[in-house]
């Protein structure tokens, strides 16, 4: 039987990328509220805090082109989407909250040298301010949408390969995890062993139909997990 050494002790330390909403901060309500806010303010019919669960997970642009009549094809969609960032950055802070567990974590992770970013397809700004407020002493490296430079959205691999670029460290010992299809999708193209979490937007059964075989169900069996070197 071989024994698993824990990988923070006599080995390099590793690298984990994490996905932002869902899997660090619940963001929901703050979204949905920002949502609702823009649709009302265009007169449109606004949204179920479940129904933005089920729209978010491939950038604001596409959140808004599912909560908008007719996505963008509505002669209103470009107010509605500036209202909403607006109203986004104005408010990402009102009700947004690490998960339960979530900073110690973090924390017990780069205590004992491992390297930490996020990729998002939130917006950039947005992804940048927000790991600042929440996790400043824990999160390495920030990456938002910026597809504008050229960097692909998730789940093409760049927001990934930007993160591993800035930390200065290869894919060898990377980890990847989230808590949606994307994010399963993302880790494949990236290709780094993905870990989904059950305590964000999306439940079990969804993620094993999208092809998630691994799974916690608190910050602290990501731990356990990883110190095990069982990834």
């Amino acid at each position: 039987m071989t024994v698993k050494t824990p990988f923070w002790e006599g080995q390099p330390p590793r690298t984990f990328i994490f996905d932002l909403d869902g899997t660090l901060l619940d963001t929901l309500g703050d979204l949905a509220a920002s949502v609702n806010y823009a649709l009302q303010s265009c007169d449109m019919p606004q949204h179920s805090i479940d129904d933005v669960r089920r729209f978010v997970g491939n950038g604001v642009r596409l959140l808004m082109e599912r909560a908008v009549p007719g996505g963008t094809a509505n002669p209103r969609f470009d107010e509605a989407f500036a209202t909403f960032r607006q109203h986004y950055m104005e408010h990402s802070l009102d009700t947004t909250r690490p998960y339960d567990g979530i900073p110690e974590m973090l924390m017990t992770l780069r205590r004992h040298g491992c390297r930490t970013a996020v990729v998002s397809n939130k917006f950039y700004a947005a992804t940048q301010e927000l790991c600042r407020h929440f996790f400043a002493d824990s999160i390495e490296v920030a990456i938002g949408e910026h597809e504008a430079e050229g960097i692909r959205k998730k789940p093409a691999p760049d927001t990934v390969n930007e993160a591993l670029r800035q930390l200065g460290v290869g894919r060898e010992q990377a980890v990847y995890v989230g808590d949606s299809d994307v994010d399963v999708a993302t880790a494949a193209a990236s290709e780094m062993p993905c870990i989904s979490v059950l305590w964000g937007f999306r439940d079990r059964e969804f993620l094993l139909a999208h092809g998630a075989t691994r799974f916690v169900s608190h910050p602290r069996e990501l731990l356990t997990i990883l110190a095990d070197g069982d990834v």
